[in-house]
């Protein structure tokens, strides 16, 4: 049969293309199409290479379980009306439809009558009702004549339900959706449905035989945000590859196949002033119709975009709003097109963006884009005087933006540029180039300079100062700064709640890590409120969440230094939460929160979770980016783990452990510790030595560094004691300032001691007294490990059932009298501090997951504490331990 105007039929437009061997099996896509094609049309829209055809293809191939098997029509861009018509009876024909011989056939290319188009629709009417007719026309886009999109809607809507329609296209057909849509009368099959998922492409990569991980194919579907022709291009050059893992990593879209398909089947089919467009606008991320005419010269834009956008050319729009993005390949593909047809012109496309961002007030893009145009003095300029440089070091640009200014040249003139470029070295720890950018700097700046620069430069000053452990010039730079910061204009200032956290935040871990705990608590306490003054949930304000999550950590340290274990163990968990809520990438997040949860178990005796959260604080120090300095932390992570070693009968590891840490130093680019730090670690090793059961040794690390801190005397005392000096013991005791002075582990510890000494001396009633006055110091923190690390007299009178035990609202070990008030055995052994814990968040009704994320614990721990409950309270069940608990007193 020939076509109007004599051209032969095609036979291969009515067959449906071969399904590829490497078949992506996608089930839930062919069960939606199977529902679809229960009503009259079904769209199928994506951009090229998405996977339209060959879905709907393997749909026909397996007869898309429809009472006929479905027809195919490929369909031509140049396909007149009439011939368009001619294809569509040639498809009916063969697929066995009869028509009535009124309906005939169109005799011109041009088109056809409405009178043809009526006897069409009647007579698919007619023809076997009960067994509709489903015609694929694949590609059948924007591009075919209106008249050909009117007669399709007309023979479609006066079928009479004898022919449904499946429809694949790039773009958006000019049926009109909208009625079918309120009719729901359409089934629809989009961009967004046809993306492959990391099962896809893990099941397309299997076809190909290639083993990739799962990292490799999370970034390969990243990379081509599930582009099915990009998965699949890129599997092919992967099998050519030596090392297909490796190409994941590396492959530049530009240098291979992707970039010959892109280039042929998007751009070269777009006209040249929209061609010119694109290339231009894929110097930015994301283009605004505003931007991408100051870019071009031209005022066509917002008309170009939104039909490259309807049509599916690779652009789509930003969530609803006036800005658009390309597909990253596309643009990958587009900027290396645009540098080899306009050498040059890419570096003054990047300055005109960089200054119609700036205009509208963008200044996170307006830098990046100043940065690419290499105009270092504009780009590091907005920064500074945006007071924006603390976005170097925190929020989610940091990344973004320190990889804008890596490029920068240590020798690039002026003091914004020397600025940023000293804070980028100190971003990576690079004191050494730190100071060199810094004395560039400080040669441009005098008191005739700006604020904002000034500020920024004393800012520089706090974090270097951290990051030496320089006390004075930290608390000098900070000084600065505060006062500079009343000189800017408020507006200015409140926009950039980040810079104030960092500088608190900064300034409070170094009063920290000298060991000024009243000066630490009001610095890191004004970091908090700063990041929470300007958010309605804490941390969620951008830029602020990680000086939160820092200040946190170092609050919860200070608290625990001071023994006040319930608020340490509440801002620490309050640190590890914002650090959660707000998705902190593994190199932003400090291992503090879990150090003092460390450090609160080891003082509650559970060594088990000690053990647990020094390994997890210790696992994200090691991820965090660069050396962290951070004395006061590094120290007690190092006299937690001998604590533990000790607790455990190993004085030798406990000794290793310190020793490591005086070999490595607190950190490489510190100076010596402070006396604080000095002394919490001679405190230590003499504990580690008095575990050994060497007392001289103890003595001897001690009297090596004399200190005037309570916890020094009180080890001293205790390393007397165990040499049997028992009178001088006492004198150090009797040393000790007035109870109001003292951290709770320390009074608990003098009262065991000042105990043991009155026994030793026959005062049986003051030791008693003492012993009942430790164990009420010890209620409000449970502080347990204070009476395990005492003499055998301490541990001895606190089994006697007469005497008084260490209990938080309970019995250390057990009910007091024979029985429990129920008759049952009393209980067996004590409940440990997370013992009692777990069973409090049982008592709450919590499952055993919810149990484990409330304790950031695995929910196997919880099963292991509860088993160990059932055991000492004498029950198989959880309701019965909580009823037990609650009638001895435990809850």
């Amino acid at each position: 049969m020939a076509r109007p105007q004599c051209d032969p039929m095609l036979t291969a437009r009515f067959t449906a293309p071969a399904v590829p061997k490497t078949l992506v099996h996608r089930p839930e896509l062919l069960r939606r199409l199977t529902a679809g094609v229960q009503g009259p049309l079904t769209l199928i829209n994506g951009p090229a290479g998405s996977g339209k055809t060959v879905l709907t293809a393997h749909w026909a191939a397996a007869g898309g379980r429809t009472p006929r098997p479905p027809l195919w029509l490929t369909v031509e861009p140049d396909d007149a009306p009439g011939v368009f018509w001619a294809y569509v009876l040639e498809a009916l024909h063969r697929g066995g439809v009869e028509l009535p011989a009124a309906v005939g056939r169109p005799t011109r290319a041009e088109g056809v009558t409405q009178s043809f188009l009526v006897r069409l629709a009647a007579g698919l009417a007619e023809s076997e009702s009960a067994r509709p007719v489903v015609l694929v026309l694949d590609q059948f886009d924007t591009a075919q004549p209106p008249a050909m999109t009117e007669g399709l809607d007309f023979v479609l809507r006066h079928a009479a339900g004898g022919l449904r329609i499946v429809l694949t296209s790039r773009t958006d057909s000019l049926l009109p959706l909208h009625r079918y849509r309120a009719a729901g009368e359409i089934a629809e099959i989009r961009h967004a449905d046809l993306r492959f998922t990391d099962a896809d492409a893990e099941a397309l990569l299997a076809e190909h035989r290639l083993d990739i991980s799962q990292d490799g194919i999370r970034l390969l579907v990243q990379r081509t945000e599930g582009w099915a022709a990009g998965v699949r291009l890129c599997a092919l050059a992967m099998q050519r590859s030596p090392d297909p893992e490796a190409f994941v990593r590396q492959f530049a879209a530009d240098r291979t196949t992707i970039a010959d398909y892109l280039l042929k089947e998007v751009l070269d089919a777009q006209p040249p002033a929209t061609q010119d467009l694109l290339l231009r606008v894929s110097v930015t991320d994301r283009v605004h119709p505003d931007l991408a005419d100051a870019l071009t010269g031209r005022d066509d834009a917002a008309r170009t975009l939104a039909g490259l956008a309807r049509d599916n050319a690779f652009l789509e729009q930003v969530d609803a709003s006036a800005w658009y993005r390309l597909h990253p390949l596309f643009a990958e593909v587009l900027r290396a097109h645009l540098r080899q047809r306009h050498p040059g012109l890419e570096q003054q496309l990047h300055g005109r963006a960089a200054r119609w961002l700036a205009g509208t007030g963008r200044l996170n893009e307006a830098v990046v884009q100043g940065a690419a145009a290499g105009d270092w003095p504009f780009a590091a300029g907005r920064l500074v005087d945006g007071l924006a440089i603390g976005r170097l070091f925190t929020g989610l640009e940091a990344e973004q933006l320190n990889r804008a200014f890596a490029p920068l040249p240590a020798d690039a003139p002026g003091a914004a540029p020397a600025l940023v470029g000293a804070a980028a070295r100190l971003v990576v720890q690079d004191l050494p180039g730190y100071e060199e950018a810094v004395r560039r700097a400080d040669s441009h700046l005098g008191p005739g300079s700006g604020a904002a620069a000034r500020l920024s430069r004393a800012f520089l000053g706090v974090l270097a100062g951290r990051a030496t452990g320089d006390p004075a010039a930290t608390e000098r730079a900070a000084a600065d700064a505060e006062r500079l910061l009343g000189e800017l204009p408020a507006p200015l200032v409140a926009a950039h709640p980040e810079l104030r956290a960092l500088l608190l935040a900064a300034l409070g871990a170094v009063r920290l890590g000298a060991g000024r705990l009243d000066g630490a608590q009001s610095a890191l306490t004004a970091a908090v409120d700063a990041c929470a003054e300007h958010a309605t949930e804490p941390g969620t304000e951008p830029g602020t969440q990680f000086p939160l999550c820092d200040a946190l950590g170092s609050l919860a340290l200070a608290e625990l230094l001071r023994g006040r274990l319930r608020q340490a163990a509440e801002h620490a968990r309050a640190s590890l939460v914002v650090a959660e809520r707000s998705a902190l990438p593994p190199e932003r997040r400090s291992g503090t929160g879990h150090l003092v949860l460390a450090g609160v178990a080891v003082e509650q005796d559970d060594l088990a979770a000690a053990r647990s959260h020094l390994d997890l604080a210790t696992a994200t120090a090691t991820a965090a980016a660069g050396p962290r300095p951070e004395p006061a932390a590094a120290v007690q992570a190092a006299v937690i783990g001998a604590r533990i070693a000790a607790a455990e009968g190993d004085g030798e590891a406990a000794l290793a452990v310190l020793a490591r840490l005086r070999t490595a130093g607190t950190a490489p680019t510190a100076g010596p510790p402070s006396a604080w730090a000095a002394d919490a670690l001679a405190v230590a090793e003499s504990a580690a030595h008095l575990a050994r059961g060497d007392a001289e040794a103890a003595l001897r690390v001690l009297d090596a560094a004399p200190s005037g801190r309570p916890e020094h005397a009180l080890a001293r005392a205790r390393a007397l004691l165990a040499a049997g000096r028992t009178e001088p013991a006492a004198r150090e005791l009797a040393g000790l300032p007035a109870d109001d002075g003292l951290a709770a582990p320390v009074r608990v510890g003098a009262r065991l001691l000042g105990a043991e000494i009155a026994a030793a001396d026959g005062r049986t009633g003051e030791a008693q007294r003492k012993l009942a006055e430790a164990v009420d110091l010890a209620r409000p923190e449970d502080l347990r490990r204070s009476f395990a690390e005492s003499g055998p007299w301490v541990r001895r009178n606190l089994r006697e059932p007469s005497r008084p035990a260490p209990r938080h609202d309970r019995p250390a070990d057990g009910p007091t009298g024979p029985t429990a008030p129920d008759g049952l055995p009393p209980v067996v052994e004590a409940l440990s501090a997370r013992e009692t814990e777990v069973l409090r968040q049982a008592a709450r009704m919590l499952s055993t997951e919810e149990i484990a994320a409330e304790l950031y614990v695995s929910a196997n721990t919880v099963k292991t504490h509860l088993k160990s409950i059932y055991r000492k309270l004498c029950v198989t069940r959880r309701s019965d331990a909580v009823h037990r608990a609650q009638d001895l007193g435990l809850l």
